[in-house]
């Protein structure tokens, strides 16, 4: 992994959920160059989130999936860039900071780090042994291996859909298994699956165990009554969503707690200089959409702070 020829950034920032949507706003806005990195287009559990009615000016509820977006194109429209792509791991250490993603590398100043607690600490029967024969997390990566054969993609969020429709220019056929009675997006969206011939979708159905041999072959999928039945498959893409703090691609590079989330000071600061966490990655105790955007304030705050080499805060409005 080498340099980059990208312009280096003053704040890098990786999650697009309401923490790091809301330290894109106030990073931009204070005139550093500042780039998010998600690997969707919608990031964080708030896109998943079927009604909003409990964050301030949504008089209306709406889905989660809309106040998303109305927070990312504010940051967008401050200034800040939006790189869609995997990160695969970071290099923290040195005073200009690298993020490797499957678009390359990306510089900058300071990191946020801002990616939620919607990591998985528990695999499907069979989901690890098939990493890399089969099971994927990444179509954007790992689509053009299907040519001409049969995949799955398990999950309900945007992301799922979004990478079920790339996966129809390779696979013959595209399995949509959405565990919930119905897919959580918006109608356009909707439509877009209705209309290709190459996606069978399957809701209600829960993804219990992946099969194979030296590869994919086969998943087991069930319905809610207690029905099972195997999809014969060459690969499995897994956009299942939990409970655990996302730090893998980080391969120890901050100090974390014993329940594996990011340490940090009351400034959002972490162990590394220049490097910050915000959101549902530090484990705070009440994980809603106010108090993950009021982290993303105060770590742009603290790295404009570092960006400026600045003793103290400036008042601002």
């Amino acid at each position: 992994m080498g340099e980059s020829d990208e312009p280096i950034c003053d704040v890098i920032i990786i999650g697009a959920g309401p923490a790091g949507c809301t330290a894109a706003i106030y990073a931009a806005r204070a005139r550093l160059k500042t780039l998010m990195i998600d690997k969707a287009k919608l990031g964080g559990s708030l896109s998943v989130a079927p009604k909003i009615a409990n964050f301030p000016t949504v008089t209306t509820p709406l889905p989660g999936a809309d106040l998303a977006r109305i927070m990312k194109q504010q940051a967008l429209d401050f200034g800040a860039e939006y790189l869609e792509a995997p990160v695969l791991g970071a290099h923290l250490s040195g005073e200009i900071k690298q993020i490797f993603t499957a678009q390359g590398v990306r510089q900058g100043k300071t990191v946020i780090v801002a990616t939620g607690a919607m990591g998985r600490g528990q695999r499907v029967p069979g989901e690890e042994q098939f990493v890399g024969r089969g099971v994927s997390y990444c179509a954007t990566c790992d689509a053009a291996f299907y040519d001409g054969q049969a995949v799955a993609v398990v999950g309900n969020s945007e992301e799922s859909a979004d990478d079920a429709l790339l996966l129809t220019k390779f696979a013959t056929r595209v399995y949509l298994v959405v565990p919930p009675p119905q897919l959580w997006v918006g109608d356009e969206l909707k439509q877009a699956l209705a209309a290709e011939p190459r996606i069978e979708m399957l809701a209600g159905m829960k993804l219990d165990e992946v099969r194979g041999d030296q590869q994919v072959r086969e998943i087991v999928v069930s319905a809610r009554d207690g029905s099972s039945h195997a999809l014969a498959v060459d690969g499995a893409f897994i956009y299942l969503a939990g409970n655990q703090p996302v730090t893998d691609f980080l391969r120890g590079a901050l100090e974390l707690t014993d329940q594996g989330c990011i340490l940090t000071d009351h400034l959002t600061a972490t162990n590394i200089p220049g490097v910050y966490a915000a959101g549902d990655v530090r484990c705070t105790h009440f994980r809603q959409a106010i108090t993950a955007a009021a982290d993303g304030a105060i770590a742009a705050m603290s790295a404009d702070r570092y960006v400026n080499r600045r003793e103290s805060f400036r008042p601002s409005r």
